[in-house]
């Protein structure tokens, strides 16, 4: 066995966790012995161990002169929990196999640093790509304290989310809008416009076979017109957030609030999303997919502020000059100005494609 095998090993721990370690990151730590492993380790939950501890534990006395494989660099200062760069070197762990360095400023290099001066060898990079690529969204709330923003539309082949007449339920089949669901239970939030929820009135809910968490709802609407009956409003599900201009109609504001909104005001009409995705870090939400219409997608396009798309196709074609397409509006003016996006990952759901897109500003 080598760093590889036992590396992949911790990242697949920490990949399962997805969704449920925000506002932290997702860490997997492997203990490994005399090519045996002694300890495995993930972080569950904010506030709860972090992984390494967690292996740790299990390993007991065996963690002495063992390595351990950790998917991201240990912590050295004091959050909810004791430095993890601490407890290795407690434990006698004579060799640290890193995947990707914590940006976090009360982190970066200074876990390596601490565990290399007390003589503990240290390895870094050892798979960091599919590391990285698992935390993309952490690294970017830490590092601009903004959320990661996901797109997600399910289009016919020509790329039409409605018919004309607006239809749109279904295009996509129910494997796709399953896993929708489980995108949900994965994220802090999700937004939509006005619009939506006056048309489709959607609850916005996880609904897994086995559960699931509910994401915080956010309604973009800067002129308050979401009506106070809304499915969302009235089911207590989980919060919802109304997103408006700042001065919005007092009594509508009320009006909302007494049906369980929250309201949030933005002052810099020019600068709306852009404030609204401040606004949105600073109250913890470090994932946010978009599930709006045509319009709203296409402000967070043209604005270049989103990082990720997740796209499912239909094998049906809806044509028509006026059905509803999945970003309508000004879009991009020039060929040139349009993102280029990487295709990171593509699955099949019966006869729907689903391919996800990460865009690198």
């Amino acid at each position: 066995m080598n760093d590889d095998h036992y590396m992949k090993l911790a990242i697949e721990i920490a990949e399962a966790t997805k969704g449920q370690t925000s506002p932290n990151p997702q860490v997997g730590c492997v203990i490994v012995k005399h090519n045996q492993i002694k300890g495995i380790g993930a972080h569950l939950k904010a506030g709860e161990w972090h992984a390494e501890r967690q292996a740790l534990h299990m390993a007991k006395e065996e963690a002495n002169g063992a390595t351990a494989y950790v998917t991201l660099e240990p912590c050295s200062h004091h959050g909810k929990t004791p430095p993890c760069s601490d407890a290795l070197i407690e434990a006698g762990i004579s060799r640290v196999v890193t995947a990707s360095s914590d940006p976090n400023p009360d982190v970066s290099g200074r876990g390596i640093r601490r565990l290399r001066d007390a003589g503990i060898e240290v390895v870094e990079g050892v798979q960091k790509e599919r590391a990285d690529r698992m935390n993309r969204w952490f690294f970017h709330a830490i590092t601009k304290q903004t959320p990661y923003v996901t797109l997600k539309f399910a289009t016919s082949l020509d790329g039409k989310i409605a018919t004309a007449t607006g239809e749109s339920q279904w295009i996509s089949n129910e494997k796709s809008r399953a896993d929708v669901h489980r995108i949900r239970h994965q994220v802090d939030g999700i937004l939509v416009g006005r619009e939506t929820v006056v048309q489709d009135n959607p609850s916005l809910t996880t609904r897994l076979p086995a559960g699931g968490k509910n994401p915080i709802r956010i309604i973009m609407d800067r002129t308050l017109r979401t009506p106070p009956d809304s499915i969302m409003l009235n089911d207590g599900q989980s919060p919802v957030w109304i997103v408006t201009n700042a001065g919005a109609s007092q009594e509508r504001k009320e009006m909302l609030i007494a049906s369980g909104a929250e309201i949030i005001e933005i002052t810099d009409k020019d600068r709306f999303i852009e404030e609204m995705l401040e606004v949105l870090g600073r109250q913890g939400i470090s994932t946010l997919l978009v599930e709006g219409g045509g319009t709203i997608n296409d402000q967070f396009l043209t604005r270049g502020l989103f990082h990720e798309v997740i796209h499912y196709q239909a094998p049906v074609i809806i044509g028509g000059k006026d059905a509803q397409s999945s970003f309508s509006g000004a879009g991009v003016q020039q060929l040139a100005n349009a993102p280029r996006l990487l295709l990171d990952q593509e699955e099949w759901f019966d006869d729907d494609v689903k391919r996800t897109y990460v865009y690198k500003a």
